[in-house]
């Protein structure tokens, strides 16, 4: 059992880690500056080539300059600290889970969540929503003896993974952590025991304290005003999205356990208490982050431990779940498809990306009829009373599938969405950047090591484009 879910999380998250380039603007900006950490040995102010930049916290730095330290190199120094934190995680997760509520909601619940297409992909990129996810849902799983029978035993260990959180994207996990203190409001004295505080600030507050002290308003404004408080009601940013914009994220980033989210909103499953926190904690963050002027999909993240434990626990709960078994492995088919357009979603935007080509939709019809049988023997493992049996099963086509996009669709991405390739066929040769798209000059200084200067009327140079 072991070996097969560290084959599993092989394949899902450290297979063909560096067989696609640094993507977007975010994930070649971050891993800039914590390059030029490793380098410089100033760990506390962030640099992007060599001026102070103070959109996050230091957390995820810190980790892509030990990648660096270690001799990882440009790809994987970013995200192979990710990918080993989202592994731990799993561990601790399943064994939260299992002291909590037993065996099988627990293996039920790291399926769900260690497979799901938002967890897979935030698992290997070098951005911060994974390290928040994982320091605050650790922070929440701790806090929950407190909240059911008063055991203060974990609280500083929760309070230290809450102020990493912090540490890891500012001030979200002090307003995602807003249920959990109203739960336990009749014992706020618990929270404010020193050694509770102690272990919060010391996680949390160094950093802030000693980047304020070297930067002094520019920090504060820029970190706090800007990109703190900006992000809730400020269009700047060029993030705006609709309120319901985490609806369809929501859905997709499940995929393909898409269908049993309507297992948690049955009432039955609310009668246990853990159950209503982790509930408490979904709702709200949902509500609080479709409520922000800037949305980008990433921002859900931290709720999806929450969300995968309920959804595990009512899989467990449920008297016949044969349906909810089955639509996993039929919504595999969209497989080939996602497939298709993730490459030029990727690089140009999801318009761009239709219509899905004649020989796809041919792909994905084939593998209908295999999926249907695959479908039919959960329904019998459901009937035989294995249900463990036909989730993992599903887990298996899951990990196979992931297996597939990397090895046809991410060197497909690599080349339509990473600069990485610009690199490699220009790395010794005077360069300028030509026309392309916002985010690629990231990338194309990243891995050029400079910052690349913008082409010239009649510029000698050789000018990199997105095409070449």
């Amino acid at each position: 059992m072991g070996l097969a879910c560290a084959a599993a999380v092989y394949f899902l998250y450290f297979f063909r880690l560096d067989a696609m380039g640094l993507v977007g603007p975010d994930e070649p900006r971050y891993a800039a500056i914590g390059r030029e950490m490793a380098r410089s040995g100033d760990w506390v102010t962030p640099r992007l080539w060599g001026v102070p930049w103070f959109e996050k916290p230091a957390l995820l730095y810190w980790m892509t300059g030990l990648g660096w330290l270690a001799g990882l190199g440009a790809d994987l120094a970013p995200r192979v600290p990710v990918a080993m934190l989202s592994a731990a995680f799993l561990v601790f997760y399943f064994w939260r889970l299992r002291r909590e509520w037993g065996w099988e909601p627990a293996f039920y619940s790291v399926a769900i969540l260690a497979s799901s297409a938002a967890w897979v992909a935030y698992s290997q990129s070098g951005v911060t929503d994974l390290p928040l996810a994982v320091m605050f849902s650790g922070a929440l799983l701790l806090a929950l003896p407190w909240l059911k029978t008063a055991d203060r035993r974990l609280l500083p260990y929760a309070a230290a993974l809450l102020g990493l959180a912090v540490l890891a994207k500012g001030l979200v996990p002090l307003v995602l952590v807003v249920p959990v203190l109203w739960f336990g409001r009749r014992r706020w004295r618990d929270l404010v025991q020193p050694a509770v505080l102690l272990a919060f600030c010391a996680a949390a507050l160094p950093w802030y304290v000693l980047c304020t002290v070297r930067n002094g308003e520019p920090f504060l404004r820029t970190f706090f005003l800007e990109h703190q408080l900006g992000r809730f009601h400020s269009g700047a940013l060029k993030h705006e999205q609709p309120f319901w914009f985490y609806v369809p994220v929501l859905l997709g980033s499940l995929f393909p356990w898409t269908a049993l989210l309507v297992l948690p909103f049955r009432r039955a499953l609310y009668r246990e208490s853990h159950a209503r926190v982790l509930g408490a904690v979904a709702l709200w963050g949902f509500v609080f982050f479709s409520m922000t002027t800037n949305k980008l999909g990433g921002y859900l993240l931290p709720l999806l431990p929450a969300i995968a434990a309920l959804m595990g626990l009512g899989l467990c709960r449920a008297r016949f779940a044969a349906p909810w078994l089955a639509l996993p492995l039929l919504s595999l088919t969209w497989v080939p498809v996602v497939g298709a357009l993730l490459p030029v979603a990727i690089g140009s935007g999801i318009r761009k990306a239709w219509p899905v080509p004649l020989i796809v939709r041919f792909q994905a019809a084939l593998l209908m009829l295999p999926l249907m049988m695959a479908a039919g023997t959960a329904l019998l493992a459901e009937r035989a009373r294995r249900r463990a049996w036909a989730v993992a099963g599903i887990l298996v086509l899951t990990v196979a599938s992931v297996t597939w996009l990397k090895v046809t669709a991410v060197p497909r991405i690599d080349r339509e969405a990473s600069a990485r390739g610009l690199y490699r066929r220009a790395a010794e040769k005077p360069v300028c950047l030509g026309e392309m798209p916002r985010a690629w000059p990231y990338g194309v200084n990243y891995y050029f090591d400079r910052v690349v200067p913008v082409c010239g009327p009649g510029d000698a140079r050789l000018i990199l484009r997105k095409d070449q």
